[in-house]
């Protein structure tokens, strides 16, 4: 419990202030409009948490092998970026560089008539998931192809995939021929933003692995992946840009998920806010209790799920939409099947 008590202490203050803002703000503010309004920040929180918890596990991967001083930035400094950057900030200053509107006009925008700021957001969709999602399906890929992965939760398919690991740029290869795939069912007005911006997603995941090779100093000068991946999880720089992309491609699909619960910007942001403290206090927990050396498979779950998450992101790219229910659904789908298979795994050990 120690692990949640500010993340509990955060949801008390985020729910008060949202019964305050029911109650005193809107046309029909008042008791019914603050019960709402609670009602869709819990709501808001729970989705945040499922739609995460699968982030939670990768950070806590990355984290456990950080020094103090980045882990305890991560948790401080990254914490403000991903609820105030990602969760208020990112959508706010989307539709202002789209449109002739600078930031706080769109902030009153958002505050004074929600629908059509969901609206003008919502015109974007496409393009924030396909950078989103193209990012993501890097993250899995380099995963399932890694070579030095010893332990293997599928081992007749990932076996497979760890040989064709040894061919250079197959990650990428892969990920472009997907995004080329899926660009051809894109409304036709669309394809060149959604195709930039998925190249984009590609991008910035080799420019942090670029940032990594360039902070390792003499070791860049090797080709291994492992030298890569272990920058990253040594922590610095390249760490934290890392997860804070990491944490923002997962919180794209919450953000514009959330406008089917609310279009209120406030609570969005509060109702975000409280699951993304909790997605913290877990990663902690995590990371503290050694659980990913006890559930050896929860990782491999995690990334499966991830894997899942970005498919649908950019599925939803060409106007497929699949609820944020059936999605959270599939990454606690993972995490249980993993960490059963853990528990299994053990046991058999043990005999």
């Amino acid at each position: 419990m120690k692990y949640f008590k500010f993340s509990i202490l955060v949801s008390i203050v985020c729910l008060l202030l949202s019964a305050y803002w029911g109650y005193h703000h809107g046309v029909h503010a008042g008791g019914a409009a603050m019960l709402q309004v609670v009602s869709a920040t819990l709501i808001l929180a729970v989705m945040e948490v499922s739609l995460s918890f699968d982030n939670a596990v990768v950070n806590a991967a990355v984290l456990k092998h950080w020094n103090p001083f980045w882990k305890m930035l991560f948790l401080t400094l990254g914490i403000l970026v991903a609820v105030f950057g990602m969760r208020l900030l990112f959508p706010l200053l989307i539709v202002a560089l789209t449109s002739d509107l600078s930031m706080f006009e769109v902030a009153q925008l958002a505050l004074n008539q929600p629908t059509i700021y969901a609206a003008k957001l919502a015109d974007h969709h496409a393009e924030i998931v396909a950078f989103g999602g193209m990012f993501l399906l890097l993250v899995f890929l380099h995963f399932i192809f890694d070579q030095d992965k010893e332990i293997h939760w599928f081992k007749w398919l990932e076996q497979r995939f760890t040989q064709l690991g040894k061919i250079a740029a197959i990650e990428v290869f892969i990920a472009l021929s997907i995004l080329l795939f899926m660009n051809v069912f894109v409304a036709e007005d669309k394809r060149f933003v959604v195709m930039m911006a998925g190249i984009w997603g590609i991008v910035i995941y080799i420019g942090v692995q670029v940032l990594s090779h360039f902070l390792a100093g003499e070791q860049s000068a090797a080709t291994d992946h492992s030298v890569v991946s272990s920058t990253i999880l040594k922590g610095g720089i390249a760490g934290f840009v890392y997860l804070e992309i990491l944490d923002a491609s997962f919180s794209f699909d919450g953000v514009l998920g959330a406008f089917a619960i609310s279009n209120d910007i406030v609570v969005i942001m509060l109702g975000l806010a409280i699951g993304a403290m909790f997605i913290r206090s877990l990663t902690v927990y995590l990371v503290d209790q050694g659980t990913l050396e006890s559930y050896i498979f929860l990782e491999h779950g995690a990334h499966y799920a991830i894997g899942a998450l970005a498919l649908i992101m950019l599925a939803s790219a060409t106007g497929w939409h699949i609820s944020e229910i059936i999605t959270g659904l599939i990454g606690i789908f993972f995490i249980i099947w993993s960490s059963i298979a853990s528990i299994s795994y053990q046991k058999k050990q043990c005999i």
